[in-house]
Order: C-alpha cells, then sequence, then structure tokens
C-alpha cells in the first residue's frame, strides 16, 4: 500500500535502520515492477505528494511498468499524477464499477448485515 511504501522511506531517516535513504530511493524507482496500492489513502503532506511524484515521474519517464491501484477519484490526486496515469500512448486505464467487497451487504442504518 501507498501509505506503507511512505512510512518505509521515512523510516530510512533513523541511521539505526540499516538503510540509506538514497539507497531505498532508488530501488523503489528503479523497482522492475512497482505496485502502487491505494494510491489517495495517504496522508497528503508536503513531503509525501513529492516523493510520490518524483517515483511516478521518473518510472513514467523510463517507461519502467508500475500498476497503480485506486478507490479514490482521480479529482482527489494531484493532476500532474494524473497525467502520467492516463497518458494513452504508456498506460491502460482500467475502471472497475464494483461495490466495496468488504462491506457488501452492510447496512450503515442500522449497523448490520
Amino acid at each position: 500500500m501507498v501509505p506503507d511504501l511512505l512510512d518505509q522511506l521515512r523510516a530510512t531517516f533513523d541511521p539505526e535502520t540499516g538503510v540509506a535513504y538514497d539507497e531505498r530511493f532508488q530501488q523503489i524507482r528503479n523497482a522492475n515492477l512497482l505496485v502502487l496500492d491505494d494510491l489517495g489513502t495517504e496522508n497528503s503532506t508536503a513531503w509525501a505528494s513529492e516523493k510520490l511524484f518524483q517515483i511516478i515521474n521518473h518510472r513514467y519517464n523510463e517507461q519502467l511498468p508500475t500498476v497503480i491501484t485506486s478507490n479514490a477519484k482521480l479529482d482527489r490526486i494531484e493532476d500532474r499524477i494524473v497525467s502520467r496515469m492516463l497518458d494513452s500512448r504508456l498506460s491502460r486505464y482500467v475502471f472497475l464499477d464494483a461495490e466495496d467487497y468488504r462491506v457488501r451487504g452492510f447496512s450503515r442504518s442500522n449497523g448490520q448485515r
């Protein structure tokens, strides 16, 4: 998940982790395949937004395979990221109109299934 990825990257600022920030950032940016699950669920701090953009932009420029999943509407994701996600020369956008399987059959009004 994107929030977990950002947490792992943030943790490298602690010298006791044994992994340098630059090393981990390069591993993420250059992975053979990167899956960014649940984009849009991260805390949208300036740091998180910038790191995500740097990762996605690098992978876009290098044409590295990246899978991005999200339940967020595209207007909640930064325009500069959406533009790379929707470039039809390099991307395939698949919209799944489906109910959240985790809450299927749950009624908010009475709190029961």
